[in-house]
């Protein structure tokens, strides 16, 4: 059975939520795991077939979301091998395995490099999200078209989601030429939407601003999937901001979880 790692540590507040999903999901096999152990080598990546990277405000977002969290990656050495965080990463994402990131993770993953990798040419970034345009942190709930075309295994088999967002730095930004690479290969996954599902860049419905209303991008393998909005904040039916007035059917997020995990089984 797959061993999933939740990845905490420096701000990140989401990871016992994550970790309620993935076990929703039917993993068998998850744990929290603190970053600090990792660098000294007491935990190790290649140990894991999924590794999560939740939401939460690394480091305080001061120096720009997850940046300070890429650069850890960058430079830090794992204490009993003595080799470099990306380095074990890198080695990871190069098999079958997965990755997921959500919010702040979503901007570790893009400002790292790990999605879109169009060229495969290692972990170099090629777009960002930055500040939203309104200018102010957005915590809402937004609709989600999902491309039917996408690689990503985390969205198959599903065509519209409804989740939260609570973000300040969540409008996806990249060149002209990426941007129609990501168009050209479908590794766009989720678009800000709707009610009907068409996507939008009308605020607030479309809250941060994003280029093509991107809320979620992957790689093009679609094991790496990397998105803003909040699954784990709606794997229970009373999540959902309506649950006393209307039915609800099978929770959005926990459809995301339960694609990765049984496609690792």
């Amino acid at each position: 059975m797959a061993n999933c790692l939740v990845l905490t540590g420096f701000g990140i507040n989401c990871e016992n939520e994550t970790l309620t999903a993935l076990k929703l999901a039917g993993a068998k096999h998850a744990e929290i795991v603190h970053i600090s152990e990792i660098i000294s080598g007491e935990k190790r990546l290649k140990n894991y077939q999924f590794i999560v990277f939740p939401g939460g405000f690394l480091d305080g977002d001061d120096l720009g979301s997850a940046k300070v969290q890429v650069n850890r990656f960058r430079h830090s050495l794992i204490d009993r091998i003595k080799r470099k965080l990306s380095d074990e990463l890198m080695e990871f994402v190069e098999k079958d395995k997965l990755v997921l990131g959500i919010c702040n993770g979503f901007q570790f993953m893009v400002k790292l490099g790990i999605i879109p990798m169009i060229n495969n040419n290692g972990f170099q970034q090629t777009a960002t999200l930055t500040f939203n345009d309104s200018n102010r942190f957005e915590d809402r709930w937004v609709y989600l078209k999902v491309n039917q075309n996408s690689p990503c295994i985390f969205t198959n088999g599903i065509s519209q989601l409804y989740l939260p967002v609570r973000h300040g730095e969540g409008k996806f930004v990249t060149s002209t030429k990426v941007l129609s690479e990501i168009n050209k290969l479908n590794l766009y996954c989720l678009q800000y939407a709707d009610e009907d599902g068409e996507p939008t860049m009308d605020y607030p419905l479309n809250p941060n601003g994003s280029m093509f209303s991107i809320a979620g991008i992957s790689d093009k393998t679609g094991r790496l999937f990397g998105l803003m909005p909040h699954p784990e904040a709606f794997v229970f039916k009373t999540n959902h901001p309506n649950w006393t007035r209307q039915e609800i059917g099978e929770p959005d997020g926990l459809k995301i979880f339960k694609n990765a995990i049984n496609y690792l089984k």
